[in-house]
């Protein structure tokens, strides 16, 4: 099997700001499968004939949704705003083919951050670096943002950003990965 990697090109933060846009707001996990079924979708248009996954993750404090910080000071906001609470990260996965969504899945993990000092978050960033900014909580729990939680609930897979095992399951039944 090739595989290959296409960026989606769409404007995910209009997007996300039309769907949490009064009267009726999308809910968060609902966010995270449009975004991922949008980006197969942008994808297959180009790819004929082709199947093509599309993934996004969306996090959530309530009904707040977060997006990727644009500087490391939000960075430190944000991450002052999830301190010694518990938020969500409804990551989804989308797999088209010629336009029709073949199957669709959202997984949600329950992370609690512990409480953290605004000098402690100061000394994270600066060891973490420019990098947490590619991550909508400002953190890679995978490296150093492990060290920023007291509980996590869920699939690890759907902590990084993918329901990989629902994934898996479904290439199987499409007989597109063995049994």
């Amino acid at each position: 099997m090739v595989v290959d990697v296409h960026p989606a090109d769409l404007d995910e933060a209009s997007m996300i700001a039309s769907l949490t846009a009064p009267p009726e707001p999308v809910a968060p996990d609902d966010i995270a499968q449009v975004l991922a079924r949008a980006k197969a979708q942008s994808v297959a248009e180009a790819s004929p004939g082709r199947i093509v996954i599309g993934c996004d993750q969306v996090l959530s404090l309530g009904d707040e949704v977060f997006s990727k910080p644009d500087s490391m000071d939000t960075a430190r906001r944000n991450l002052l705003r999830l301190s010694a609470r518990t938020h969500q990260l409804h990551s989804a996965a989308a797999i088209v083919r010629d336009g029709e969504t073949l199957w669709s899945d959202v997984q949600t993990a329950r992370l609690t951050m512990r409480p953290l000092s605004p000098a402690f978050i100061g000394h994270y960033l600066a060891s973490a670096g420019p990098s947490v900014l590619t991550s909508v909580g400002a953190y890679q729990i995978e490296g150093l943002g492990a060290q920023l939680f007291e509980q996590v609930e869920g699939d690890l897979f759907t902590v990084l950003g993918m329901p990989l095992l629902p994934l898996l399951g479904e290439l199987r039944k499409l007989g597109l990965l063995e049994s």
